[in-house]
């Protein structure tokens, strides 16, 4: 059943959407453009002929693809302020496959090619967990409640998202500051730029001329030069995405070093995939699950069978794009700019002629409205679940700093010694512990306590027990990967407290429920 209304592919707003979901994806794709070539030293030809028209087309796919069940949604509800689904590279496993996988595959075989083909696997396999959790996933997420699922995204937002951009922003105030002003003054102030020009828009712009003219005086504060800009025009000239199967399967003789990895960082998507398409449902677009998770598995499949070794996502973000007026045509428009941008080697001029700093501030901004959803789009009653669900996304963050930081200083945590560490107050095995798996970590750690607080203990016990499964196998909890037993104290104390709330469910005496928490629960009902 259809409502009749055609809905427009284009509105006012969606040009805000454009240059702040445009700019995102650019900062993307500019940072795997460096990974590519300086950290994992691939040639220009293979980054810029391979593997950047291959990750175009994936994008332009997966980006039309959610404007069509964006406007497919307008059309059968008949409403004008449906959103469309962000979607793109995946950013923590660009630097998962880019460190974990390619750089010791290179590393070892001094082969750049060998490294791209344990991407390419690494991508395929992940490509089907995401294809068979499209079919479990609208369960999952039937059963958890909200402040679960949010709280952990949340946790994403604030550290993962936020934290680096911030302290980029002041690494360079005088562009990131100021750019990041002209944000929040047009998103959240309503503040008009001349003829309606979008605030990222005005913010890249205003960026790019105080960093060249910093460049002229001397001060270089965006680490631009006309030099550096002269030798990106080399790669200008069009490149068409190629088949890459054998390269596909050639990594497989990695499947050990692969699968380390690749599974549960599979389910990470689908659960990450799943916390989005909640978070777009509580801003009041609600997509079907498994087009959803089964489009990010198949999109992804074809990217990497042409040469992309980096997986696609939907993004965290959706009711921030919306709240900016974005609906439909952002989507689309941006991943038809990229395509431009990656088959005719623009966005190594696009580098050279941009600071990032400029662009950072947009995910800042996508950071704040991610972290605040959790809490305004789920019951106030379960406002401490959100924030438990916060923590093994904090604990990562906080190990994932002390490891890079021991890593430039040329040591390990082991070779410091965790007895030292923990002198000093950084209690480093708890944050692995508590981390591990932390996006689904989260979501169990808030589930349980959303049911404790709404006293559906048989519920909470549930969780708790599968929380004791998942810790069984590693998926969360478990500092080294999925392995079996690999936190047994972890394991036995969720086991303990599936007893301890299933007994509560069936003999404890209970408290009144205050008047205030009952109407709580009504108005949330």
């Amino acid at each position: 059943m259809t409502s009749g209304l055609r809905p427009k592919f284009w509105v006012a707003g969606d040009w805000n959407a454009l240059f702040g979901f445009g700019t995102n994806i650019l900062v993307n794709v500019l940072v795997l453009t460096g990974l590519l070539r300086f950290v994992l030293k691939m040639p220009d030809a293979l980054v810029f002929g391979r593997i950047l028209p291959a990750l175009g087309l994936m994008l332009c796919l997966s980006t039309g693809y959610y404007a069509f069940l964006a406007w497919n949604l307008a059309r059968k509800t008949g409403r004008t302020d449906v959103c469309a689904l962000p979607s793109g590279i995946s950013v923590p496993h660009m630097f998962v496959v880019t460190f974990v996988v390619m750089l010791p595959i290179k590393l070892a075989t001094n082969d750049p090619l060998q490294a791209w083909e344990a991407g390419l696997t690494w991508v395929f396999i992940q490509s089907f967990v995401l294809m068979a959790g499209g079919f479990i996933g609208p369960y999952i997420r039937k059963i958890t409640p909200r402040a679960a699922l949010l709280g952990s995204l949340a946790g994403i937002s604030i550290t993962f998202i936020s934290m680096s951009p911030a302290a980029q922003v002041f690494t360079t105030p005088v562009i990131g500051i100021i750019c990041f002003a002209v944000i929040l003054a047009n998103w959240f102030g309503g503040v008009r730029y001349f003829r309606g020009v979008p605030g990222g828009l005005v913010a890249i712009a205003v960026g790019t001329v105080i960093a060249w003219g910093s460049t002229a005086v001397g001060l270089n504060y965006g680490d631009l030069s006309l030099t550096k800009l002269g030798l990106s025009v080399s790669n200008f000239g069009f490149a068409f995405p190629l088949p890459a199967v054998e390269h596909t399967f050639g990594g497989f003789k990695y499947l050990g070093i692969i699968l380390v990895t690749a599974i549960p960082f599979g389910i990470y998507d689908l659960i990450e995939a799943l916390d989005n398409v909640e978070s777009a449902a509580a801003a009041g677009d609600s997509f079907p699950t498994t087009r959803v998770l089964t489009a990010d598995g198949v999109i992804s499949l074809i990217g990497c069978l042409l040469g992309n070794p980096f997986i696609n996502a939907v993004y965290i973000g959706h009711p921030g794009w919306k709240a900016m007026g974005g609906r439909i045509g952002y989507s689309a428009v941006t991943g038809l700019l990229v395509l431009i941008l990656t088959w005719f080697g623009i966005i190594a001029v696009m580098s050279a002629l941009i600071p990032v700093v400029a662009i950072l501030p947009i995910l800042l901004y996508i950071g704040m409205l991610i972290g605040s959803q959790a809490f305004q789009e789920s019951p106030h009653r379960h406002a401490p679940a959100i924030v438990l669900a916060l923590l093994p996304q904090i604990a990562e963050w906080g190990k994932t700093q002390i490891d890079n930081a021991l890593g430039a200083a040329g040591t390990t945590v082991q070779a410091v010694g965790i007895g030292k560490l923990a002198q000093v107050g950084v209690l480093y095995d708890g944050l692995a512990t508590l981390g591990g798996g932390a996006t689904l970590a989260g979501i169990i750690l808030g589930a349980i306590t959303v049911f404790i607080i709404d006293r559906a203990f048989e519920k909470a016990a549930a969780f708790a027990l599968a929380g004791t499964i998942l810790t069984f196998f590693g998926f969360i909890h478990g500092a080294n990967g999925i392995g079996i037993g690999s936190s047994p104290e972890v394991c036995v104390g969720y086991l303990a407290v599936a007893g301890l709330l299933f007994f509560c469910s069936r003999y404890a005496a209970f408290s009144p429920i205050v008047a205030a928490n009952h109407s709580a629960a009504q108005e949330a009902d």
